[in-house]
């Protein structure tokens, strides 16, 4: 509760849980990553990952990148900007985890 409460108040963008599940899955299993692929590992349509993309692509955190062998092909890689907001999360569950829980009101 205390890390999302802390980034609730970082000023960060509020992600959906199936955008913050994208933006992991991308991040921590190996790729190239395609909306079908990532759509078959969520368990969710291609156009719910589609606009999921769309809001990540918006914030600078995952980029759409054609296959320069088969230009028909759209892969979803990573940005600076993504790493540097997961490790900001990262770090607000690190600095939370050693905290110790308040007790019930």
């Amino acid at each position: 509760m205390r890390t999302l409460t802390d980034y609730v108040r970082s000023g960060e963008p509020d992600l959906t849980n199936r955008q913050m599940a994208l933006l992991l899955v991308v991040y921590l299993k190996p790729g190239p990553h395609t909306v079908r692929g990532l759509a078959r590992i969520l368990n969710v349509s291609k156009p719910v990952v589609t606009r999921a993309l769309n809001k990540l692509g918006s914030l600078g955190y995952l980029r759409r990148q054609r296959d320069d062998a088969d230009r028909r092909n759209i892969f979803v890689a990573q940005t600076r900007e993504g790493t540097e907001f997961l490790e900001g999360f990262g770090e607000l569950i690190d600095n939370t985890s050693g905290a110790r829980p308040r007790e019930a009101v």
